[in-house]
Formats: structure tokens, sequence, C-alpha cells
């Protein structure tokens, strides 16, 4: 695809030599967003670890706008655009609010913070608050803004609703969307509810046991409930 922005072919990562993902084949485009399903251990985290190069490759490829994830050197994937936010959020709880805004870029950038605090305005109330003394939605929400504000080409969140409720995730998840489509950031998500996740998603991949057992549509995906469940729980593929 000419407007792809993320890409792993064939690639392998793991553990010690031991791949814990094998074959992983995807591609995610300015705009769209990609989801990553499957029960625990199927390899999720891995496979956003390999592609943000902070975990090496075994075998395959990946890149971002092009170039090969650097694994030796993780920080210029990062100035390429890839964002990742992890699944305990990665945050200095006696840092402030504004200050994780301020430090996601080298040069304060009072317009861009503005604009991100306008798609989670709850935020912006907080700014003076310690990121230990948030809710666990909150911290979901600045860990979320602070990678935005460094305007990124690629954006890959593992675990967002990790430790949430529903109703909190309803709330994020749109708004990651909305982003998605208005600044042309590829997203990768990395999600457990499924329903919610496949309502915003462009596409779907299902890993079990570090493969690739189904892909496709999110919208088909919904409709073919039997064949989604099979795959997720019993790995069966397509």
């Amino acid at each position: 695809m000419s407007d792809a922005v993320l890409v792993a072919r064939e690639l392998a990562a793991g553990y010690n030599g031991i791949p814990a993902v094998q074959g992983i084949d995807l591609t995610v485009s300015a705009g769209e967003v990609l989801t990553l399903l499957g029960p625990n251990g199927a390899g999720k985290t891995t496979t956003l670890l390999a592609l943000a190069g902070l975990l090496p490759l075994i075998s395959g490829r990946a890149s971002v706008l092009g170039a090969p994830v650097d694994h030796r050197r993780p920080y210029r994937t990062a100035r390429r655009g890839m964002r990742l936010v992890p699944d305990d959020r990665g945050l200095f709880p006696p840092l402030t609010v504004q200050e994780h805004l301020r430090l996601a870029t080298p040069k304060p950038d009072p317009a861009r913070e503005k604009a991100v605090l306008e798609r989670f305005p709850a935020l912006a109330e907080l700014r003076p608050r310690k990121a230990g003394l948030l809710s666990g939605g909150e911290q979901q929400m600045l860990a979320i803004a602070a990678a935005l504000v460094s305007r990124p080409k690629v954006l890959m969140v593992d675990e967002m609703s990790l430790g949430l409720a529903p109703m909190v995730v309803q709330s994020i998840l749109p708004a990651l969307r909305e982003l998605a489509r208005a600044e042309g950031i590829a997203v990768l998500l990395v999600e457990q509810h499924v329903d919610l996740a496949l309502a915003v998603s462009d596409r779907a991949i299902v890993l079990n046991h570090g493969r690739v057992v189904l892909s496709g549509e999110a919208g088909q995906l919904v409709t073919d409930r039997e064949k989604l469940t099979a795959a997720y729980f019993d790995g069966a593929t397509a």
C-alpha cells in the first residue's frame, strides 16, 4: 500500500533466542486503526516490542515510514515518529500532568498541548495534579496524550483497557479513532475488550500461540462471531 506507515513481514521475535511470535505479517496505513487480539500469552506485547525496536528480531523485517526498525538504536525509530504506550503506561508518579506533557517533546509546544487536551478535556483540569494521584482512566488518558503531543506517525497502545472500567474505555477508544483519521496517525492497538476494539478498528488480527490465526476487516469479524471465537480461544485458523 502506498500509504503504509508500519510494515512487518515474516517477523519472528522472542527472548533468549526462543521465538514467542513467528511469521507475523501486518501493515498499518496512515489514518488506519489495526487491533491485535488474542488470549494472554498469544504474543501481542512481544509483537509491539519488536516493532518499537525494543526487542531484537530473530528473523523477518519491520519498517516504519520506509526505514528499517533499528533494534540496536530504538531511539532512531522513535525519532521517525513511533510512539509506544506500554501496558504499565510508562508514567512518573511524582510528575504532574503538565510536566508529562512538557517532557514529551524536546521543546515546549503549547499549541500542540492545547490541541491534545481538547481531545481529552478531563485532563485539562488536572494539569497541576501528580500522575500518581490520578485514577486509572486518567493515567491512561495522560499516557496517550503525552504520546500525542510529540505528533507521532505511528501510535501503538498495549492493553489500553487494563484495569479500567468498560465505560472509561468507551470514552478513550473513540478519541483514538478520531485522531487517527484527523491526523493520519497509524494506530496499532492491543486490546482485550474485543467488541469495543472492533467498533473503532478498520481491521484486526487474531494471534494465538505466537502466530496469526485470523485477520480481516473489523466489520467482517464482528459478523462472523463463530470464526472469531474459534480463532481467539482455540487457535483455529481460517
